[in-house]
C-alpha cells in the first residue's frame, strides 16, 4: 500500500530506533514491506550512533534468505557504503536479510587495533495491493411484493448495470433481491425491494487488459472497479432527478432516494494474505504467506498447513 511505501521511506530512522548491534551477532529485526515487482528501499548497514562517528576500514557482509552471500548477485544493488537494494522484488525473495559490519578501532595511546562487529537484521516481505470488489445495496418502492413485475424489473436492472460498466471489463456478480413490507413512522405500510449486488473487476477479457502492461495489474483492476463503482453511484443518484423532473406519474417501481450503500470487500491473490497481528505495519496489505502457511485462492488470510512442512514464502498449496 501507499502507506507502506511512505512508512519505509524513513527506513533509516526506523532502523536506528529498533536495530542495535551486539558482539554476539544478534539483532532485533526490522520489518520491511516491498510491493511485488518494485525495488526495495535501501537497507542501511549501520545504526544512528555509529553513523555519527568515524568508521575505520568498514567491511559489509550481506547475507540473504537461504544463507546466500548477496555480493555480486545480479538482482541487488550493493553500494560501497554498505547500502542494499533488492531489484524487482518477488515473493520468493522474501525472508531474512542480515548485514554484518566489521570495522576497526585504534587506540593511539598504546598503538592497539581492535576489530569490532555489528549485525543488523531485516525481515523483508513482498506484498500486493488487495483486489477490490464493491458490495452495493439499493432500495426501490413497489406496488406489491407478489407482483411478477418485480422479477422482470430486477432482470432489466442487471442488464442496465452490466452495460454501464462493460467498457471497464467489470461486471455485476451475486445479484439478488428480496421484497419486504415496511412500516414507516406516521405512515402506512409500504412494499420495498431490497437489491444487493457486487461490482467485480474480473469480467471476461480482463486478462487481455493486464497483458498490455509489464507489471502485475492489481493497480489497474482496482482503478477500473473504482470507476465502475462511481458510474453506478452516479446512475442511482440521477434516478432521483429523473423522477422529479421527467415523470408526470411516478412509476410503481422506483428508486428510493439516499438508499445507496457501498462497502469495499478485499481479497488477496493466491500465496498472499492479510494478518493484522503479524504485519500490523502493513495491515491493509496482502503480504506474502509465511513458511508453514499457504493460500490457494482469493481468500483474505493464509491457512496453516499441517500435513507437510512448507519452507518457502508465498505457497499456493499445502
Amino acid at each position: 500500500m501507499q502507506n507502506c511505501v511512505l512508512a519505509w521511506a524513513i527506513i533509516n530512522f526506523v532502523q536506528f530506533q529498533h536495530c542495535w548491534s551486539f558482539n554476539s551477532f544478534s539483532c532485533i529485526a526490522v520489518n520491511i514491506y516491498v510491493k511485488v515487482y518494485t525495488n526495495s528501499p535501501f537497507l542501511v548497514c549501520m545504526d544512528l550512533a555509529l553513523s555519527q562517528k568515524e568508521v575505520i576500514d568498514p567491511n559489509y557482509l550481506w547475507i540473504g534468505p537461504n544463507g546466500k552471500n548477496l555480493k555480486g548477485q545480479s538482482y541487488v544493488n550493493l553500494t560501497e557504503t554498505g547500502k542494499l537494494m533488492v531489484r524487482g522484488f518477488q515473493e520468493s525473495m522474501s525472508g531474512s536479510y542480515t548485514c554484518t559490519l566489521s570495522y576497526k578501532t585504534i587506540n593511539t595511546d598504546i598503538q592497539e587495533e581492535r576489530e569490532k562487529f555489528k549485525t543488523y537484521k531485516f525481515m523483508v516481505y513482498a506484498y500486493r495491493e488487495p483486489d477490490y470488489t464493491y458490495q452495493i445495496s439499493v432500495r426501490f418502492t413497489t406496488k406489491e411484493c407478489r407482483l411478477a413485475a418485480n422479477g422482470q424489473f430486477f432482470e432489466e436492472l442487471k442488464k442496465i448495470l452490466n452495460d454501464l460498466i462493460s467498457d471497464l471489463t467489470c461486471h455485476v456478480i451475486e445479484p439478488s433481491y428480496k421484497c419486504h413490507v415496511i412500516k414507516i413512522p406516521k405512515h402506512g405500510l409500504l412494499d420495498e425491494l431490497f437489491v444487493t449486488f457486487q461490482v467485480n473487476p474480473f469480467a471476461p477479457g480482463w486478462e487481455a487488459v493486464c497483458q498490455q502492461i509489464s507489471y502485475d495489474c492489481e493497480d489497474v483492476t482496482n482503478r477500473r472497479v473504482q470507476e465502475a463503482r462511481d458510474l453506478i453511484e452516479e446512475f442511482f443518484h440521477k434516478q432521483t432527478y429523473v423522477l422529479k423532473h421527467e415523470f408526470r406519474n411516478v412509476p410503481a417501481i422506483h428508486y428510493i432516494d439516499h438508499s445507496f450503500e457501498v462497502t469495499r470487500i478485499d481479497s488477496c491473490r493466491p500465496g498472499f494474505g492479510k494478518n493484522d497481528d503479524t504485519h500490523n505495519d502493513c495491515a491493509s496489505c496482502c503480504v506474502v504467506c509465511d513458511p508453514g502457511t499457504y493460500s490457494p485462492n482469493n481468500e483474505v488470510r493464509c491457512r496453516i498447513c499441517t500435513s507437510i512442512r512448507i519452507k518457502h514464502y508465498g505457497a499456493k498449496s499445502c
